[in-house]
């Protein structure tokens, strides 16, 4: 399917088993904002969202930031840097000359 037929959206679910609650969030869209904030010069948030739906991730229990905190914000960054890497892969390997792209 070509990319004039893709529609982005945003798929949410929900679900509750045995009292516990799993949701899940999944944008797909490349309209979205991220933004991040400090609240009280103490906490530091990370927000993600669309016109359908909003992610934010704070510190630990919404007090002031912890080592767990930092830990998670660096395996964030590092992932944001693999995502980026796979999407400029991904992106080039589409947009090679076809005599090229049937060599590869």
């Amino acid at each position: 399917m070509s990319d004039n037929h893709r529609q982005p959206y945003t798929h949410l679910r929900a679900a509750i088993d045995s009292g516990i609650t799993c949701l899940d969030v999944s944008f797909y869209t490349s309209d979205l904002a991220v933004s991040v904030f400090c609240i009280d010069q103490e906490r530091a948030c990370l927000d993600i969202s669309s016109a359908e739906g909003q992610v934010t991730i704070s510190s630990t229990g919404g007090g002031p930031v912890t080592e767990a905190d930092i830990a998670l914000a660096r395996e964030l960054a590092h992932a944001a840097a693999r995502y980026l890497a796979e999407c400029e892969r991904l992106y080039a390997k589409r947009h090679l000359p076809p005599a090229i792209r049937a060599g590869a």
